[in-house]
């Protein structure tokens, strides 16, 4: 088969099928490590857990992009901002996916807090937009996400995170769509501040389980070489990150053995 048949496949999905989670991450140091983000905290957490916000005592904002299998009518641009109060962690998240006739885009208000010395939590509020090619109007629904971070030990941080849980969807003319839950639970292991290892486990409702891992190491002083894989389907992905100052830029790839690569890149700002 040619790759435009699965172009075909894929917008078919995209637009008509209701097991699309309709929830898309942000941040190219994820995307390296295959997603599993669920106990890692960046600029970026707004899109994965916002109790990993908790950590963060200085301002961060950050523009990603991704062009999914290399298509431009499938682009992803996100934004996130971070910004740490006295009385908790706020953050602020919008990403666009697609172009033309076909939209989504996710707007989201999260506030963490720390609960106590090892335990984090969060929720984020969504509102969610679609348009599709063959209907003038724009749907539209809200939802909430919740999380949590333990601290087990001095290496080891826990991360929970559910995404829709009451099942809201789109209320199309024909019928309302429910869009799945979708539930996330990992750990990552900080062997020193040049290694660390990721684990996540991730289930949509009426879906089965996705296992995913990454591993992340420095070689030398504000480079980061990043290597994930996630199941079924089998996805590999890597990256590497350069900071400089108050600005960190990342790179990733990630491979489906049908469709090839998909790029992503996103840069970071945070003020120390």
């Amino acid at each position: 088969m040619q790759k435009p048949f699965y172009i075909l496949l894929l917008c078919s999905t995209l637009i008509a099928s209701t097991a699309s989670s309709q929830n898309y991450t942000g941040g190219a140091r994820s995307t390296a490590l295959s997603n599993a983000f669920v106990s890692i905290s960046d600029t970026w957490s707004t899109f994965h857990n916002q109790a990993t916000l908790a950590q963060f005592n200085h301002f961060s904002a950050g523009i990603y992009y991704e062009s999914k299998y290399g298509i431009d009518e499938f682009a992803l641009a996100a934004s996130s901002v971070v910004l740490p109060t006295s009385a908790g962690t706020f953050g602020l998240s919008f990403y666009q996916f697609g172009k033309g006739t076909f939209k989504e885009h996710k707007i989201g208000f999260a506030y963490a807090k720390q609960l106590s010395e090892r335990l984090n939590a969060a929720v984020q509020f969504d509102y969610q937009t679609q348009h599709l090619p063959e209907n003038a109007d724009v749907f539209s629904f809200v939802t909430f996400e919740l999380g949590a971070t333990y601290q087990l030990t001095e290496q080891i941080k826990l991360g929970a995170h559910i995404y829709n849980p009451l099942k809201n969807g789109f209320n199309y003319p024909e019928e309302k769509i429910k869009l799945p839950a979708i539930f996330r639970l990992g750990a990552h292991y900080a062997f020193d501040e040049h290694v660390l290892v990721s684990f996540e486990t991730q289930k949509e409702s009426d879906h089965d389980v996705v296992v995913k891992s990454g591993l992340e190491f420095m070689p030398v002083q504000n480079l980061a070489l990043r290597f994930g894989i996630s199941g079924r389907p089998v996805q590999y992905t890597a990256g590497l990150g350069y900071s400089f100052k108050n600005v960190r830029t990342d790179i990733a790839f990630s491979y489906h053995g049908n469709l090839g690569f998909t790029p992503s890149v996103s840069i970071q700002y945070q003020l120390k």
